[in-house]
């Protein structure tokens, strides 16, 4: 389930939890639930989203293990960072040149290192701020950096299933939609609108325009 309300002591007791729960990454065998609980307490805290961008980029700089299982964990945790919060300009500057310079670096070139750095660098430049940290279905696709498929249900014809970023927005899902809509039930002459709409057992309601997909899905996990 996704995470609920907690408590919190000062900001600085939260910081060293925060470091303790990189230590503790590193060894993980799934380390989902532990990024998400990063990724939540970040939404909560604000002030500490700079914190934990400076942490990864300290624990992937010169590795003992450069591509081992906790070197991969932080970029992948640094990953999911870059498609939920953005840092202030000074981390945002220094975040990018430890990207660039992952990029270029001659010993690893095409390292998976080097393909989050870029994907991470892609991200940045899209990011705007999230409602709800990633789903543990987002986080686990954001770690293979792929997109995640979402079903949109139609009335009188097969469901639309429709690959989405955790940049897309209800209205790109909703223009998508609608040329299938027009393609399978021949509308191309209709006035109509088309909206579209989260439901579940107790409540049914339209998705803003600028909403986040996978800000609704993760209300739905």
């Amino acid at each position: 389930t996704a995470p609920g309300p907690r408590s919190y002591t000062t900001l600085r007791d939260e910081a060293v939890k925060l470091f303790n729960s990189l230590q503790q990454l590193e060894l993980e065998r799934d380390p989902v639930p532990l990024m998400q609980g990063v990724l939540q307490t970040c939404l909560d805290l604000p002030p500490l989203v700079d914190e934990i961008y400076c942490q990864l980029v300290k624990q992937t700089t010169e590795p003992p293990a450069p591509g081992g299982q906790g070197d991969l964990h932080y970029w992948q945790l640094l990953t999911c960072m870059s498609c939920t919060f953005l840092p202030s300009p000074p981390v945002l500057r220094f975040l990018r040149f430890h990207l660039d310079r992952r990029v270029t670096e001659s010993r690893f070139p095409t390292s998976e290192m080097a393909k989050y750095a870029c994907f991470i660098r892609e991200a940045l430049e899209k990011t705007k701020g999230r409602e709800c940290v990633p789903s543990l279905e987002e986080i686990l696709v954001l770690m293979r950096r792929q997109e995640m498929i979402c079903t949109v249900h139609c009335p009188g014809v097969p469901a639309c299933s429709v690959a989405i970023s955790s940049h897309t927005t209800a209205e790109e899902v909703r223009g998508h939609v609608a040329r299938e809509l027009v393609s399978r039930l021949g509308l191309s002459q209709s006035p109509n609108l088309f909206a579209l709409y989260e439901q579940s057992r107790r409540r049914e309601q339209p998705v803003g325009s600028a909403t986040l997909l996978a800000d609704v899905l993760t209300r739905f996990e």
